[in-house]
């Protein structure tokens, strides 16, 4: 897939590198990094100008290996694409690495760094960190634990079910679980996951890998397990693993009953007396699935529709976006499983990807990703690319907050009636989303605290952290399904620890969207001021302005999680 690189909102400006620098070029890396270590620093504004020409350099490497990733994910057919991005990821990444390592040390050198001010304490703290946990020898490890999750990938791309005389990607299929006739439901449910199944034994044997090559990882930076690496290297300054474990057992005690007052509730309006994974999608009011839009076109348009009810500045940026064709938006057979948002950072535009098929699921699905866009755009300007990024806790707060902005303005969109039952069925969604998550989090803690284990013992434990969380749907006679569900959770592969943000965020969204319920404009404008600081001021700092708190605790889900009931007991009034 071709990318612009001449978007007609400008190019941010060049000072160091010329036009036409080559960052897949090593020799050329390593002459401007010389350049940057050779130059001679005699004021804190020598200091300064010297972080935003490495900071340029950093945009260029991060924009070739953005475009190479991008280009894999839409076609994991193509061959070309794959050698493209795994050869970058093996002969550059490591090298940049290294020599971004000397960069930054340089840069801690120096006596000037006292003197650049507040602005630069979350820069020089988090590079600080990074010169602690920097090991020359993990580079090489890192780029072959990207090959092996971009195996994954290729895996994931290739999964097809035939039914009705059509081939089906997994999304595609996935979409008929929302289908009224319970038959028809299990029959493509069991499709899917015999599909799946054939690949289990290739993606044990990936994971192995990965687990083992992770550990290593640890032990070389100094860490007794990738656990505790891997949070030094997400630079977490705000929370650690024990304040994730209280947050596990918060889930079990405050969101896990709620969850089955959900799951009861919907086997009484269903009919049916137990509930089975092929269920839990269908609508409770046993009305057809809607289909709100049948192509990439009509998608843009409609949410389009609901960014400019929430405010016409997202519906003017989301534009941006159509105009430099920078949206893959529709599901087809090849193209990666799942979404995400990525920046390029040489013309500072964001890529969104999502797999599409035209339900009602995926109107949240560009909200969420048109969030990380919104957040990128705002942050445009900012000459650092390190704080073009917020801490990953607060970019999924910008994500599910619009989630919630949007369906509070779909009602004005599309059908009311349609919009409200949708809406609660959302609500519910988010929280299951704390369910999951823990789940997930969970089960990687004791990956890597116990990375000896055997795949019969991490099958067990998987089914004993599924059922502490999620009891509530009947897998009897069906458990080699379950056994590797998180199979599907390409973040376990490919991201690995990255997933305790989704509900950290999501507490941070509802805080957002229950202030909107208050006060529309002034929400919407912290929001905004909040999106605006990207990664500059701490996390704690992040949420206070966005009109939160930085929590996740008991005590914060008990206050939210009533909230959130209350309104779904409303929607759900409204649409009886």
């Amino acid at each position: 897939m071709q990318l612009t690189t001449q978007p007609d909102i400008g190019l941010p400006p060049r000072r160091f590198l010329e036009e036409g620098f080559d960052p897949t070029n090593v020799e050329a890396l390593k002459s401007k990094v010389q350049e940057l270590l050779d130059r001679e620093i005699l004021t804190v504004k020598d200091l300064e100008q010297w972080t935003l020409d490495q900071s340029e350099l950093s945009s260029q490497v991060g924009a070739a290996l953005a475009r190479r990733y991008i280009a894999m994910t839409c076609d994991t057919k193509d061959e070309e694409a794959r050698e493209a991005y795994l050869s970058f990821q093996k002969n550059v990444i490591p090298e940049f690495s290294v020599l971004s390592d000397k960069l930054n040390k340089h840069f801690l050198k120096s006596p000037f760094k006292k003197e650049l001010g507040k602005r630069y304490e979350v820069f020089i703290r988090e590079a600080e960190k990074e010169a602690e946990i920097f090991r020359e020898e993990n580079t090489k490890l890192a780029a072959d634990d990207s090959a092996l999750a971009a195996a994954y990938s290729q895996i994931q791309g290739k999964v097809t079910i035939e039914h009705g005389g059509k081939t089906l990607t997994a999304q595609q299929a996935g979409a008929l679980l929302e289908e009224k006739d319970r038959g028809l439901r299990e029959e493509v449910w069991r499709k899917i996951g015999d599909r799946r199944l054939e690949d289990v034994e290739e993606i044990e044997d990936l994971f192995d890998k990965m687990v083992a090559l992770r550990t290593r990882m640890a032990k070389n930076a100094g860490f007794a397990n990738f656990r505790d690496y891997i949070f030094e290297k997400k630079l977490r300054f705000d929370y650690g693993p024990a304040d994730c474990e209280a947050f596990h057992e918060a889930v079990e005690q405050v969101v896990v009953p709620v969850l089955g007052t959900f799951a009861e509730e919907r086997k009484t309006r269903l009919g049916l007396d137990t509930l089975r994974p092929w269920d839990t999608a269908v609508k409770l009011s046993g009305g057809e699935p809607s289909r709100p839009f049948k192509d990439q076109e009509g998608y843009i348009e409609l949410t389009k529709k609901i960014f400019q009810k929430v405010d016409p500045f997202f519906a003017q940026e989301f534009d941006k976006l159509v105009r430099n064709d920078m949206l893959d938006l529709m599901s087809r057979e090849g193209k990666a499983p799942g979404g995400y948002q990525y920046v390029l950072e040489d013309i500072r535009l964001p890529f969104i990807f999502i797999n599409a098929v035209g339900s009602q699921r995926d109107l949240r699905v560009l909200l969420h990703e048109g969030g990380h866009a919104f957040h990128s755009l705002l942050c445009r300007d900012e000459p650092l690319v390190s704080y073009r990024h917020s801490p990953m806790e607060f970019a999924e707060v910008a994500s599910m907050s619009m989630e919630l902005l949007g369906f509070e303005q779909m009602d004005k969109v599309i059908d009311p009636g349609e919009a409200r039952e949708s809406f609660a069925s959302f609500l519910k969604d988010a929280l299951a989303t704390f369910s999951w998550v823990a789940t997930i989090d969970a089960f990687q803690h004791w990956i890597y605290t116990n990375p000896e284990h055997s795949r019969e013992e991490r099958r067990a434990k998987w089914n004993e952290i599924r059922q502490r969380f999620g009891p509530h749907v009947d897998y009897s006679g069906i458990e080699k399904y379950q056994d590797y569900l998180w199979h599907r959770q390409g973040h376990i592969f490919g991201s690995p620890f990255y997933y305790i943000e989704y509900a950290i965020a999501q507490i941070g969204a509802f805080q957002v969207w229950l202030k909107e319920r208050e006060d529309h404009e002034q929400a919407i404008k912290a929001y905004k001021d909040a999106l605006s600081l990207g990664g500059s001021r701490p996390l704690p700092e992040l949420f206070r302005t966005a009109g939160g708190r930085f929590a996740m605790d008991a005590e914060m889900l008990g206050t939210l999680v009533p909230e959130v009931t209350k309104k779904i007991e409303e929607l759900q009034a409204e649409t009886a």
